[in-house]
């Protein structure tokens, strides 16, 4: 059965990727202001990690880019989980876990903004090949938006110990 033109998988990932991209902006905020945020980063974590586990799980012949970023992201994804749940943010690791998350989500969003073009007919319409300008125009944007806040959140998140 198709929902929204997508299978119900399909659909579970896409809404997983939703809800990651959804609690890492929450989260992203609140470091911005030295919040730990605990629950809305457990959530985010598990839900970010969720989608690129499900997105493993679609049919694919050979390496392709999607690929690609999975591996990025579930690299980034376990060192900040190492880092708040072995380490405790303690030291350098406060560091890893923000960049490795903000990494995450910036990934996601980027996903997001490539699907974006590839199935909203207007979008499409202005980057039927996702290689035209309006494309590299907005993840361009997309990239500084989170290179900026990454380097905000890595300069004001500083949580009291747990």
């Amino acid at each position: 059965m198709m929902i929204f033109g997508m299978t119900p998988f399909t659909l579970f990932h896409v809404l997983l990727s939703l809800v990651g991209i959804a609690t890492g902006l929450v989260v992203l905020r609140g470091w911005l202001t030295s919040n730990r945020m605990s629950r809305w980063t457990s959530a985010f974590l598990i839900s970010t990690l969720a989608t690129v586990l499900t997105g493993f799980l679609f049919p694919f012949t050979g390496f392709t880019p999607a690929i690609g970023v999975g591996v990025i992201v579930i690299v980034t994804l376990v060192a900040a989980i190492v880092a708040l749940y072995r380490f405790h943010l303690a030291g350098r690791w406060r560091v890893i876990f923000v960049v490795c998350s903000t990494i995450s989500l910036y990934f996601n969003v980027f996903v997001l903004v490539a699907q974006a073009f590839a199935k909203v007919p207007a979008l499409n319409a202005l980057a039927p090949t996702g290689s035209e300008p309006p494309f590299a125009a907005a993840q361009g944007l997309v990239l500084l938006a989170f290179l900026a806040a990454g380097y905000l959140a890595v300069t004001r998140f500083h949580p009291a110990a747990a």
